[in-house]
């Protein structure tokens, strides 16, 4: 009598339906090389974008400020240093817990995808009122810059996503795909 774990395996010659996931494809299944290609691709993807997130908010903060009184502006240097190195760890810590959480309850294939469309039909009107609240906040951009960089690095940086979670879950109560 077979066991109940085997019984449940599909068939050797039953095809299994390895569900893709959003920028990852079918390769979070086995992890080999084309997994970690995308997942370095994503990582220089978003240190470019860090790059140039940290450029820019530097470069409109310098010219924000380049108009203020020496003595001035060296206080509001030193408090938005402090400021962004704070926001750097904050950044990260909270990136991290987000993580944990949803490690918790990962979201299935079909969530995943679902979420990933919905963040691209509401990514232009966000960007484009972005726009808007930069020019608001610019003594602060710095701040808010690290704070970014911090939560992509630590996204970047960890050993599994929840969706792949989510996904490996899913395909152990749905064997064959289905």
């Amino acid at each position: 009598m077979a066991s109940r774990a085997s019984s449940e395996a599909p068939a050797d010659g039953t095809p299994i339906h390895i569900p893709a996931l959003p920028k990852l494809g079918r390769t979070w299944y086995k992890r080999g090389a084309l997994y970690w290609l995308c997942r370095v691709r994503t990582t220089a993807f978003l240190l470019v974008l860090m790059g140039a997130v940290s450029f820019f908010a530097l470069a409109l903060y310098q010219g924000f400020t380049s108009e203020w009184s020496p003595t001035v502006r060296l206080v509001w240097n030193w408090a938005t240093g402090v400021a962004s190195c704070g926001a750097l760890g904050w950044g990260w810590v909270t990136q991290r817990r987000e993580h944990r959480k949803a490690l918790l309850d990962p979201p299935t294939p079909a969530q995943t995808i679902q979420a990933k469309r919905d963040h691209n039909r509401q990514a232009p009107a966000k960007a484009f009122a972005g726009r808007w609240m930069v020019l608001l906040l610019v003594p602060v951009l710095p701040a808010l810059a690290a704070y970014t960089v911090g939560w992509l690095a630590a996204w970047t940086t960890v050993r599994e996503y929840p969706s792949e979670v989510g996904a490996r879950r899913w395909l152990q109560e749905h064997p064959t795909g289905t």
